[in-house]
């Protein structure tokens, strides 16, 4: 990868409506310079969580372009060329994913999906900042790695665990 070119990386999730869309919206807006996000989801819902929307709102970062839809876009001609792929759900990470080309490197950052807690609004909020502060973190230390500096599998390392470190301490 060149000095100038953005790496780019694909946050999957099962509905595509809450942690893949934050962690989406979080790297284009801490790193866009340097990275350009995507996100997708194996079964889609119709529509960004709206808890996910109002806390990314409250924090100013830009929804304009955010929308669920199927990971099979990436994995199509003419797709972006992925680099990363980041799993936030347990469900995506277990299931059989599309072939994608040029083999983008891969790591699981399960993160609990705010989007079944149950009760208030205010718990389903809490929820949401909880999933955003962890997301957050992870891809805070994303952003920070050299990645032009390490080989396919340092990387891989990395960003595994960037994931697994986290999740122990209850990140």
């Amino acid at each position: 990868m060149t000095e100038n070119q953005k790496h780019a990386v694909l946050f999957l999730c099962t509905h595509n409506s809450a942690r893949s869309i934050l962690a989406e919206a979080i790297l284009n807006d801490v790193a866009g310079d340097r990275f350009t996000a995507y996100s997708a989801g194996s079964h889609p819902g119709t529509a960004p969580n709206p808890f996910a929307l109002d806390l990314l709102r409250s924090r100013e970062i830009n929804v304009d372009n955010l929308r669920s839809k199927n990971w099979d876009e990436f994995a199509e001609e003419g797709a972006p060329k992925i680099d990363y792929i980041f799993t936030v759900c347990d469900n995506a990470a277990g299931e059989v994913c599309p072939i994608w080309p040029g083999h983008p490197a891969k790591a699981h950052w399960g993160i609990p999906d705010p989007s079944i807690t149950e009760g208030t609004d205010e718990d389903k909020r809490k929820a949401f900042i909880t999933a955003f502060i962890q997301l957050r973190k992870r891809i805070d230390l994303l952003v920070n790695l050299p990645l032009d500096k390490l080989d396919r599998l340092d990387t891989q390392e990395q960003l595994q665990r960037i994931g697994s470190d986290l999740a122990a301490k209850g990140e």
